[in-house]
């Protein structure tokens, strides 16, 4: 590659979007108020990882100092959520971190989030399409409606037929089903869209706040002791690095903040709402969490949490109220319907505003002339998300969520850092306060946990960055609507 080449190539990659509020709304309706942005962060946040990570993050990692683990995800959540308001105010437009990162680092950071940040919705939305099946399935069992194990399982996974013959699955079709109706559901509109969100969110708090009322009496004090398990010697296994550990793992409940921020383009009056939007919700998912796993953890001896996949029906099986299981599971199957529905809105309005930018092709970036949405991404998405959930067995890849939220709450507060020196002077409807303490703070509480994940959850972030700078390099450098608006910075050939 010749001198000048790799100079317009930097030049590329360092162009930035412009600062301040789009020109347009880009066909998107402003309909959302703070209420709703609360419903939406609520929505993708509290789900079934309440009722699944919570016992995993204690038999596994913490012990009952699990609490702990809930509290520092959520301090880094709130560093990063101040940082999220402060840029949304600034740049009230769809794509959430990847908008962020291209005004303030430039245009290959902000390919390398929006890529980060369409896997990670992509394969959390399958994940938990996947979850919602099996309590479905479990469900319709209880009904009298059975359906064949081999419609509900992908080829990779072994299920027992009728007659007790193991053989594999075919396709999970209720997965693909629930995909397909949120889909329509959001092409339809945002404003129903949040309507039926908010409905859900509503039901599934309720089942909250029975189980946590219904417990706290049955808790076991002698449970919490020792409140922070010794380590066994290996990082991770309780102890302080337990902890650590738990909080990064935990930290995938608290997704739906970068979600809340998707849809800035969408907010009556993004500068105001969606700061508060944004720390409602975590407060109201913190304190849920907390309480919810100092019950948890009361009732049940997080010795015997370990390997059980239903660590809240255990729970459960210590107080005499047995009509909890099924409030439980209507609770669960409610709570995986509003993750999805926020998981594929913020997918699709990441991908929405990268197709805008000029970085994908100009199909992504339409709306529909009445409905107002982009009706292409989320055909795009519930097509890859269906196939995914259909077919593979997605639990693994759905550790890559953690990671992939972590990465872009870093980004976040970098970017409040870069643009307090680049737009000193630049209007601000919220400013995060203390300067740079809290910036600094987000980008080391999030640093540390992502520390603690393991190898391969790195080793597969890493391959998928690398894909995303191919595509870029094959397509977004030489298609971006900056290089046409600014051919200087556009490299040549």
């Amino acid at each position: 590659m010749n001198t000048n080449r790799r100079a317009g190539l930097l030049r590329a990659w360092l162009r930035r979007l412009p600062v301040g509020a789009p020109t347009d709304d880009a066909g998107l309706k402003r309909v959302l108020g703070p209420a709703s942005l609360m419903a939406l962060g609520v929505g993708a946040t509290i789900g079934a990882g309440l009722f699944s990570l919570t016992g995993i993050a204690a038999g596994s990692n913490a012990g009952p100092a699990v609490i702990i683990s809930f509290a520092l995800a959520a301090i880094a959540c709130a560093f990063a959520g101040l940082c999220y308001g402060e840029l949304a105010g600034m740049l009230p437009a769809a794509g959430s971190a990847y908008v962020y990162a291209y005004a303030s680092l430039g245009e290959l950071m902000g390919w390398i989030i929006g890529w980060d940040l369409v896997l990670e919705y992509t394969v959390g939305a399958s994940a938990v399409s996947v979850s919602w099946a099996r309590y479905m399935r479990s469900l319709l069992d209880e009904w009298g409606i059975h359906l064949s194990p081999r419609l509900m399982a992908s080829p990779f996974e072994v299920v027992g037929m009728a007659d007790g013959q193991p053989v594999h699955g075919l396709a999970n079709l209720p997965a693909v089903f629930v995909i397909m109706a949120l889909s329509l559901l959001l092409m339809r509109g945002i404003s129903e869209s949040a309507r039926m969100n908010a409905i859900v969110v509503a039901i599934k708090l309720t089942v909250i706040v029975a189980v946590i009322a219904c417990g706290l009496p049955y808790i076991r004090v002698e449970n919490y002791t020792p409140f922070i398990p010794p380590n066994t010697g290996e990082f991770g296994h309780y102890g302080i690095s337990g902890i650590l550990r738990a909080a990064g793992t935990v930290f995938f409940a608290y997704l739906g903040f970068d979600a809340v921020s998707t849809v800035a383009q969408e907010t009556r009056n993004p500068g105001r709402d969606m700061p508060i939007g944004l720390m409602g919700s975590l407060a109201i998912c913190t304190v849920v969490y907390i309480t919810f796993s100092f019950v948890l953890t009361g009732l049940v001896n997080y010795h015997d949490m370990i390997g059980d996949a239903a660590p809240v029906a255990t729970a459960i099986d210590q107080t005499p109220f047995g009509w909890l299981k099924a409030a439980v599971k209507l609770g669960i199957i409610c709570g995986f319907l509003s993750v999805i529905l926020v998981l594929l809105l913020g997918q699709s309005r990441i991908f929405f505003a990268m197709a805008r930018d000029g970085l994908l092709p100009p199909m992504f970036g339409r709306t529909h002339h009445s409905w107002g949405t982009p009706v292409a991404c989320h055909l795009f998405f519930m097509a890859v998300t269906g196939v995914l959930a259909a077919f593979l067995p997605i639990e693994q890849l759905a550790h890559m969520t953690s990671i992939g939220t972590l990465l872009a709450f870093v980004i976040v507060c970098v970017g409040v850092m870069v643009l307090r020196v680049r737009e000193p002077d630049r209007p601000r409807v919220f400013r995060v306060p203390g300067g740079m303490v809290i910036p600094v703070a987000g980008i080391l509480s999030c640093l540390v946990m992502m520390v603690s994940l393991d190898a391969l959850t790195w080793l597969r972030l890493v391959g998928w960055l690398v894909i995303g700078l191919v595509v870029y390099g094959i397509y977004g450098v030489r298609h971006s609507r900056l290089g046409k608006v600014m051919p200087a910075m556009r490299p040549k050939d």
